[in-house]
């Protein structure tokens, strides 16, 4: 890929697990990318000039079309990448489903382990975004406290996902599903990198459990393909550059009437104070809601694209 409107962006920064989740992604279909390094605290104006006000970690980028959240972003390589497909076995749907539970309630208690081990060493505005985003809006402060009171509890109950995990690699598998890498191992292998790498207990954890990390091994292997720095700066030339290659579709019979040029407003489903991203309708499935808006930097216009699940769509 050397054509700067269909290269992939990854706008990212290296700390984040589930940025780390994308990255394997990429190795998995061996694909080369550009890294854009942003702040792993807001405010990250060179970042939401292109996604309109979206700022949650990862987000891609190929020539004017803007991909948040890392679901949409696997299933968009997916489709424009099938080779070395994350479906091998054509179990899409049954994935899919469960990236709800290794991105939702499996990843919010590694959360709670991490936030809540370290307490009050986190560094107080750390604490607080990651607190608003994943620890209940308002309520952060005394939501890390209770992680923090139950951690001996939170542990037991990851210790009992890793068990099962370590259970369907007890005949030496390579990959969760056989043979073959698939998004299903990228989904779960974000969370126990997060575990390893940021919980003080985490390499003790996950000793217990050999046929895990001879998994954790075999991921690392993949690598996450082949990639060259690019700034921010550069990424929004491109951006401003190019147009949207995104077509006019919504499908018919959608539940909340959405209908090509209607003004939206889009963001998380959860209440932690995040701004919507406001724009007109460019594409709207089962899957998919994309509005098309206009970059305030460079006054052109960018496709941005959310998942249906895990979003609001306020109309």
């Amino acid at each position: 890929m050397t054509n700067s409107d269909d290269q992939i962006i990854y706008h990212a920064y290296p700390q984040s697990p589930v940025a780390e989740k994308v990255r394997v992604a990429f190795g998995v279909k061996n694909l080369s990318w550009r890294s854009v390094e942003i702040p792993r605290l807001p405010p990250k104006p060179l970042l939401t000039t292109l996604t309109g006000g979206y700022r949650r970690t990862p987000v891609m980028q190929i020539g004017a079309d803007i991909y948040c959240d890392s679901f949409c972003i696997i299933e968009e390589l997916e489709q424009r990448f099938p080779s070395n497909s994350f479906y091998p076995d054509a179990e899409a749907g049954l994935a899919q489903c469960l990236s709800r539970w290794t991105d939702g309630a499996l990843f919010e208690l590694a959360v709670k382990i991490v936030l809540g081990s370290a307490g009050d060493a986190l560094p107080e505005d750390f604490a607080e975004d990651r607190g608003r985003l994943y620890l209940g809006g308002d309520n952060w402060a005394e939501n890390l406290k209770r992680a923090n009171a139950q951690l001996p509890h939170l542990v037991a109950q990851l210790r009992v996902y890793c068990s099962w995990l370590d259970q369907v690699l007890g005949d030496n598998r390579k990959y969760l599903l056989g043979n073959d890498a698939t998004a299903l191992d990228a989904q779960i292998y974000h969370v126990i990198w997060f575990i390893r790498g940021r919980f003080a207990g985490g390499e003790a954890l996950l000793s217990e459990f050999p046929n895990l990390v001879r998994w954790e091994e075999s991921i690392e292997s993949l690598g996450h393909g082949s990639s060259t720095t690019l700034t921010a700066e550069e990424a929004i030339e491109i951006a401003a550059a190019t147009t949207p290659k995104t077509k006019n579709y919504v499908q018919d019979n959608d539940p909340q009437g959405l209908q090509a040029g209607m003004q939206v407003s889009v963001g998380p489903d959860v209440e932690s104070g995040e701004q919507f991203v406001t724009g007109t309708v460019r594409y709207a499935d089962i899957h998919r809601i994309t509005i098309i808006r206009t970059c305030d930097q460079t006054n052109t216009e960018v496709c941005v694209h959310f998942p249906r699940t895990g979003y609001r769509i306020e109309v």
